[in-house]
């Protein structure tokens, strides 16, 4: 901070030399402004944790394949004493790290399965990430040159809501001494961080549903000003008990049709859509900047990332304006920070999450934006709706993406880009889900491939109708 010169300047004479050029008056205030860099930013390295198992390529290929992480809940799959609410949840269906799988990845990495979920999904993606980008610091600089950004949602409800019975039973002593640790939403910034020796800036959103989105933003704007050259970024979500099962459904806000056949719950963008399917797990992306990446040999440059933008619609705690207007604003600004325009976007990996109101205000504000469409007049999350948009490239250029899954790419008919949502597949990942559908969206574009969206039967009517993929 500096202060001011001439600070005897009354305020009517600060408002004449205001009228000056800017550059005069701060000039004349503060002296010479610092130049500001903009550097280009790629992603190197990515990781996954989902219901449709763990690491990468398996479950991009699951993806692809119409596989689905979906299942009825038992009570083996709740925490103890969980069970005992299960038959009285409207829903009971939901999207889970495979166990087994999970256990077995958990151990060869020698974390402690007492650590919280959430946690643990957030160091195995950033291990991943880790390995695919071959980034190891070594000296004290690549250290300190090196952060991360993690986001979650609701943390971890399982602590609380056990350490909340021992309260009400004056049970003080049985509060784990670990527990404040354990649901901070900064822990899995923190543990990967911890665990690897980074000392770069350290990062935690909590913003709902667009948590990961946003770690991923703000690492994004870190390294393109120069305030680290690598970054982990992502985000992490494991509540899948009966607090977060019931909670949601006193909202109406999960599926409760197809308890007897779960893969057919999450039904983004389908006429029959009654809400999303709870889920867990985690993604985490390597960025870097690019001279840095070239530098050192990085084995992939999947992808550069160009713009982010964000917004909030000041509407409602849980409802979007029906217009779409705070996502378009959302997009709009990520177009401008990439320098691009709506036609230079081939696919759009939606939010999507099953819910009535939410997909339509989202296929509005998509049409809006790239399909010639007006929302508050200008052409073409929860809590007042946080949205956050990011623009994808490869490298050497934009990628047309073809209709249906595996074929040779080919721009979309109409003109729009292609949507989908994979929450049919994955549930809805809370705080992961934006970092998760980041990974996906990078994964489209070094495939050239787009993933469908699972149970789309009967499509949402509207102009966006031919842009939405539907399973082959």
């Amino acid at each position: 901070m500096k202060a001011f010169k001439h600070t005897h300047r009354t305020a009517s004479q600060w408002q004449a030399l205001s009228r000056n050029p800017f550059t005069t008056l701060i000039e004349d205030a503060f002296g010479v402004p610092p130049s500001q860099q903009v550097r280009r930013v790629v992603v190197t390295g990515l990781g996954l944790i989902t219901p449709l198992g763990l690491g990468l390529q398996s479950i991009w290929d699951r993806l692809l394949q119409g596989g689905c992480g979906i299942k009825r809940l038992t009570a083996a799959d709740l925490p103890k004493g969980h069970d005992k609410a299960l038959n009285k949840l409207p829903s009971r269906v939901a999207a889970m790290v495979p166990e087994e799988q999970f256990a077995e990845t958990l151990a060869a990495a020698g974390l402690r399965a007492s650590n919280s979920r959430f946690v643990n999904f957030a160091e195995l993606a950033a291990i991943e990430a880790l390995q695919d980008a071959e980034w190891q610091p070594v000296s004290e600089a690549e250290h300190q040159a090196t952060g991360v950004a993690f986001g979650s949602g609701l943390s971890c409800t399982t602590d609380l809501a056990e350490a909340g019975v021992h309260v009400m039973q004056g049970l003080i002593r049985k509060i784990s001494p670990f527990l404040v640790t354990r649901i901070l939403a900064n822990s899995p910034a923190g543990a990967v961080s911890i665990r690897h020796g980074f000392q770069g800036p350290n990062r935690a959103a909590a913003t709902a549903c667009a948590a990961g989105a946003d770690a991923i933003g703000d690492a994004f704007n870190l390294i393109r000003r120069g305030d680290a050259d690598v970054m982990v970024a992502g985000g992490t979500e494991a509540c899948v008990d009966s607090v977060a099962l019931a909670a949601f459904g006193r909202m109406n806000a999960l599926s409760a049709r197809y308890n007897d056949d779960p893969c057919s719950a999450s039904r983004p963008f389908d006429r029959d859509r009654c809400g999303f399917v709870l889920g867990e797990g985690a993604g985490a992306l390597v960025l870097e900047e690019l001279s840095h990446a070239i530098a050192r040999g990085a084995p992939h440059i999947y992808a550069e990332l160009r713009g982010y933008g964000m917004s909030a619609d000041a509407n409602h705690i849980t409802q979007p304006p029906a217009d779409g207007r705070g996502a378009a604003l959302a997009m709009r600004r990520a177009l401008r920070d990439a320098g691009s325009c709506a036609a230079d976007v081939a696919y759009v990996n939606a939010h999507g999450t099953g819910t009535p109101l939410g997909d339509v205000a989202e296929l509005r504000a998509i049409h809006h934006v790239f399909g010639g469409g007006s929302a508050d007049g200008h052409d073409a999350g929860i809590g007042g709706h946080n949205h956050k948009g990011g623009i994808l490239e490869t490298v050497e250029q934009v990628l047309h993406l073809g209709k249906a899954t595996r074929q040779e790419p080919e721009a979309s008919h109409t003109g729009r880009p292609l949507i989908s949502s994979t929450k049919g597949a994955t549930g809805h990942l809370l705080g992961a889900a934006g970092a998760v559908e980041a990974v996906f969206a990078v994964m489209s574009l070094v495939d050239s491939t787009a993933p469908p969206n699972l149970n789309l039967e009967h499509p949402e009517p509207g102009p966006w109708e031919d842009s939405l993929i539907v399973s082959t």
